[in-house]
């Protein structure tokens, strides 16, 4: 089936992303995500984001969802992008959800759009959904293994785990050892997921097509993700360089910056037109149709390459305080590094795509 995609926001789109936007800048303080590398909690957010319906958007109305779909969670992806918020709104609304979903787990999909739970599937960061996911083997119905460099799980109250069995179990988180690891954001934490001899309810005896619905949906709410990362380094950098002088003048008023940063804000314009398509292709027709794919696969690889490109640019148009540990720039630049192997690089991205459009070799 092919599908002309709505590029243009809807006024309910609209609405959210000032909602969104206008609780980011009272809660999301750049001092408090730069904290967090020494250690110190960032304040959560995740229980006034699930008050304003952002947990359930991906989950249907008679679920206790908004039924509102990927792309209006897109738009609530991108704003959180642009302010480099610490949540686990990917993991949890986005992976987790639609993972539940696509297993029939009505129960648990409810618990997660309400807050009331929070999730995280096991698997590694790095895992697309162009390919079969890790497992931990199963015997006699116990899981036991390690997964490693898995997003989310810090703060989970359940964990999807894919069995060696084909199925999909939820595990209480209680009952593994969550091992935090030392990661390049340190705003997204990855962890360590070991289990001994845990059980867990079997959600779905074909976790395979369930896992693929919730990296897939993933890979492409974090697309927007990185064109709001984008966003805001080109905004910031362009009112940074509208202040600095040098040489007696504005720094912007160079014509070789004006040059550069033109290009960029084209190309950041091209990034949310792709992640737009990709979240409302995934809405329209469902992560089983193969034009789901390929537009998701389209935008994970322009995106992904993008947003580090304009974290780069913008920490080196800032002149020296862009290399200041003061200075927000650095989160930019380490989330779009982090989430540029996230849900697959954008070679794995680029290879899938190669297949899907029957691209020679």
């Amino acid at each position: 089936m092919s599908l002309t995609p709505q590029l243009l926001n809807t006024d309910v789109e609209d609405d959210l992303r000032a909602a969104v936007r206008d609780l980011l800048e009272k809660r999301v303080a750049p001092s408090d995500l730069i904290a967090a590398y020494d250690g110190t909690p960032v304040p959560a957010i995740d229980g006034e984001l699930a008050e304003m319906g952002v947990a359930g958007l991906l989950v249907p109305e008679d679920l206790g969802g908004a039924g509102a779909g990927a792309a209006v969670a897109g738009v609530a992806a991108e704003e959180l992008g642009a302010a480099c918020a610490a949540t686990d709104f990917l993991t949890s609304a986005g992976i987790a959800t639609a993972t539940a979903l696509a297993a029939g787990a009505s129960v648990l999909a409810s618990r997660l759009a309400t807050g009331e739970r929070s999730a995280a599937l096991v698997v590694p960061f790095s895992a697309d959904p162009h390919g079969p996911a890790p497992t931990v083997p199963v015997v006699d119905g116990a899981l036991s293994g390690t997964v490693r460099s898995v997003a989310g799980a810090i703060g989970a109250e359940v964990l999807l785990v894919p069995g060696s069995d084909g199925a999909l179990y939820a595990v209480p988180a209680s009952d593994t050892r969550i091992e935090p690891v030392s990661s390049l954001d340190m705003t997204r934490q990855l962890a360590d997921v070991v289990l001994d001899g845990a059980r867990g309810d079997v959600l779905t005896a074909d976790g395979a097509a369930a896992i693929r619905a919730g990296l897939l949906t993933g890979a492409a709410l974090l697309a927007a993700e990185q064109a709001g990362v984008a966003r805001w380094c080109v905004s910031t950098t362009v009112a940074y360089l509208k202040e600095r002088r040098q040489f007696g003048r504005v720094v912007g008023g160079f014509q070789a910056l004006k040059h550069r940063l033109a290009e960029l804000y084209a190309d950041v314009e091209s990034a949310s037109a792709a992640a737009r398509s990709a979240v409302v292709t995934l809405a329209e027709l469902g992560p089983e149709d193969p034009e789901s794919v390929i537009a998701v696969a389209v935008a994970a690889a322009y995106c992904s390459d993008l947003a580090v490109r304009a974290a780069d640019e913008a920490v080196q148009l800032h002149g020296g305080i862009g290399m200041t540990w003061e200075a927000p720039v650095h989160l930019y630049l380490k989330r779009a590094k982090a989430d540029q192997i996230g849900l697959g690089t954008a070679g794995r991205h680029r290879a899938a795509l190669a297949g899907l459009i029957d691209l020679p070799a």
